[in-house]
């Protein structure tokens, strides 16, 4: 696939699953933001990109999703910068961190996976809806299933509980996926709104992970996980509210089929909710 001339943003892609995905679309022509908080690291993922003799373009700029004046920065300059946005991939995440909070008080899994993610779509949706054929592809993952949002829980009032936590984000973040497919149903918009997650892969997510945990586990590489995302991405016969993942037992690996939404994400009256609530809070330039 020829991806020349169209542009890319790929949040958390100085490594893991982003990488791969900006790799993957850099080395088939297309225009990639690299979107990451850290300079260095990203610069450094960049040159190691670049020995991969792609024939796109690789852009660093910096993204702090932990802060929502951050997102704002980094939606205005490419907004400055570009004139279209083929492919929004919402993949940046952190998994199961010591307990702290975001620059805007969230709990940190929370606030970085979902709610900076919410922002940033928001920001770029004009941009978005003025380019024929854009997908917006937001990661969740297993951990979705027999999550629960938590409305009274969102900025750490209650106890720290850092894998209900990550459940929650990763919940909100589908439900992100689909009550925004839906939305842009309902308005006519040409955008579509998928999600994926890459099963069990073998990534920094994993660094707060128990040693003993992550040894018994099966685990896919980051190349091998970032393929549901790069099928939501790329494949011509996906279709908007679709949720992709590895095909093999419960999903833990295998190649890019369609995966299991959990019962969790469709609740059209709690997600109609969560939609509220973000675009209140984040301020997020969303029509609807």
């Amino acid at each position: 696939m020829n991806l020349s001339g169209k542009t890319a943003i790929v949040t958390g892609s100085n490594t893991g699953i982003g990488y791969e995905t900006a790799v993957d679309l850099y080395k088939k022509g297309a225009k990639v933001y690299i979107a990451c908080r850290n300079q260095e690291k990203a610069l450094k993922a960049i040159q190691k990109m670049e020995i991969n003799e792609g024939t796109g373009k690789l852009v660093y700029e910096q993204l702090d999703l932990a802060s929502l004046s951050s997102v704002k920065a980094f939606a205005d300059n490419v907004i400055q910068a570009e004139s279209s946005l083929d492919l929004l991939i919402n993949n940046a995440g952190i998994m199961i961190p010591p307990q702290s909070k975001t620059e805007d008080g969230f709990e940190t899994q929370f606030g970085v996976n979902f709610v900076g993610h919410f922002a940033l779509t928001g920001h770029l949706f004009n941009l978005l809806e003025s380019t024929k054929g854009s997908r917006v592809v937001t990661l969740s993952s297993i951990a979705h299933r027999g999550a629960a949002i938590d409305f009274d829980n969102f900025r750490l009032e209650k106890e720290y509980n850092n894998w209900r936590e990550y459940g929650q984000s990763k919940l909100a973040d589908i439900i992100f996926a689909l009550e925004f497919n839906k939305r842009l149903k309902l308005n006519g918009s040409q955008i579509k709104s998928l999600a994926a997650h890459p099963g069990f892969s073998k990534t920094d997510l994993q660094v707060h992970m128990d040693k003993d945990m992550l040894a018994s586990l099966e685990l896919m590489t980051a190349k091998e996980g970032a393929q549901p995302t790069l099928a939501a991405c790329l494949r011509e016969d996906v279709k908007g509210g679709q949720y992709w993942g590895p095909d093999g037992h419960n999903e833990q690996k295998g190649k890019p089929a369609l995966a299991k939404i959990d019962a969790a994400a469709l609740d059209e009256t709690l997600n109609a909710k969560l939609w509220d609530w973000a675009k209140e809070t984040t301020k997020a330039d969303f029509p609807f």
